[in-house]
């Protein structure tokens, strides 16, 4: 399977920051405050400025196959990863300023 595609990047930019979530849940919602997952969430949907917080250090995973794909020279699968992380970001914004 060929792996320069924008999909592939794609793919890897929106399913990384779930797993970023779960670290952020691990390091701060059972790590400092002893939430359990069912609190952790309800708390992140009802506070928004607390879910644009989460979500944007749940992002530096991108990172990883952001610097990857530059290394290898995987242009368009890193343009996958840029679009995911735009895509987030956009997000991010709505939830901050206009929700």
């Amino acid at each position: 399977m060929k792996r320069d595609v924008p999909l592939i990047g794609f793919i890897y930019g929106l399913l990384l920051p779930v797993l970023g979530l779960m670290a952020m849940y691990l390091w701060w919602g059972k790590g400092l405050h002893h939430l359990n997952f069912n609190e952790f969430f309800s708390r992140l949907s009802s506070d928004h400025e607390v879910l644009a917080r989460v979500l944007t250090m749940s992002l530096l995973i991108n990172l990883i196959p952001f610097v990857y794909c530059n290394y290898r020279r995987y242009d368009y699968s890193m343009r996958g990863v840029v679009i995911a992380t735009m895509l987030y970001a956009v997000v991010i914004v709505l939830l901050k300023f206009v929700w």
